[in-house]
């Protein structure tokens, strides 16, 4: 057996790992998964440089924004858009009575607080003469955080957690694919220099968490993926199923064959580009961030669901 290290944060988007795990992909081709699980995005990206771990899976995002910081890391798949709602205090009725109050985010120049912040923009609100931000850390902190403290007003949340906390009162002003449109969120992230040298091993891990991507898409897992769901997650029934239902929506949820979005990235870079100021406005090629050749020799290894 082969040991991977990843690094993940704790929430849905990682049903097709734990579907692939369950079912034995991972251990067919050899490999033992040691999972770690992330409090908020700077420490994963500071894990993956330094070589904490061998894959990410995040808001690919993340991969941008080391690769701006001179850090050689490579997207090598897809996942999934996302699935963030836009969730706010009980007391807030439109995007309008944001205005003098707080976002909670991970961190702030990457991924999710960006799109909360351009979606913000799209309706006139501007960070610093509309609103501010507060660092709140990953979806599952970050979620617990709002609950707790009635000074932030709003925070992209998604599943499950998107889903337990209406059951607390928080309640969402629409999904972020209403709000915003295609976006590349979760993929698998490395570093280039590690996936050069462990092609073979980093391909028979993207097959069999193809493997895992199409069991949670599969109508006829479906019993299955609420157990594990309720299981990892501890979740009520209603629960794990607002966040399968979530999981499987077309264009908001889980790409077929863990496919990685041109169209989303396009958007994950104009934001950044407009919010950040970066590359004079323009956004690079994907190319300069993406690598999909691993992933083109590891489907056609997957099994069908």
């Amino acid at each position: 057996m082969q040991t991977l290290r990843v690094n993940i944060f704790n929430t849905s988007s990682n049903l097709p790992l734990l579907a692939a795990q369950q079912a034995g992909c991972f251990e067919r081709r050899g490999l033992q998964l040691a999972i770690q699980h992330t409090p908020n995005s700077d420490a994963q990206r500071a894990g993956l440089a330094e070589g904490h771990f061998d894959i990410a899976h995040a808001a690919v995002d993340n991969a941008v924004a080391m690769v701006q910081a001179g850090q050689p890391v490579v997207i090598v798949l897809g996942g999934d858009a996302g699935m963030n709602d836009l969730m706010v205090r009980p007391e807030i009725q439109s995007l309008d009575d944001l205005r003098g109050k707080v976002l909670a985010v991970d961190a702030p120049n990457t991924a999710y607080a960006l799109v909360a912040k351009k979606i913000l923009k799209n309706h006139g609100l501007i960070e610093g003469r509309d609103y501010t931000h507060k660092l709140a850390g990953g979806t599952g902190p970050r979620a617990a955080a709002m609950l707790a403290d009635p000074q932030l007003a709003a925070a992209m949340i998604n599943p499950p957690f998107s889903f337990t906390v209406r059951e607390q009162g928080l309640k969402s002003l629409g999904s972020q694919y209403q709000l915003l449109g295609p976006y590349q969120a979760t993929g698998a992230f490395v570093l280039r220099d590690w996936a050069q040298a462990h092609r073979a091993l980093l391909v028979s891990y993207l097959a069999a968490y193809i493997e895992g991507q199409r069991l949670v898409l599969d109508p006829a897992q479906r019993d299955t993926m609420l157990a594990l769901l309720r299981d990892n997650f501890k979740l009520a029934a209603a629960a794990a199923l607002g966040t399968y239902e979530a999981l499987i929506t077309p264009g908001s949820g889980l790409a077929v064959d863990a496919r990685f979005s041109e169209q989303g990235f396009h958007t994950v870079l104009a934001i950044r580009a407009e919010l950040e100021g970066m590359w004079g406005g323009t956004p690079p090629p994907a190319s300069q961030f993406v690598d999909l050749s691993y992933f083109e020799q590891a489907l056609p290894l997957a099994a069908k669901a």
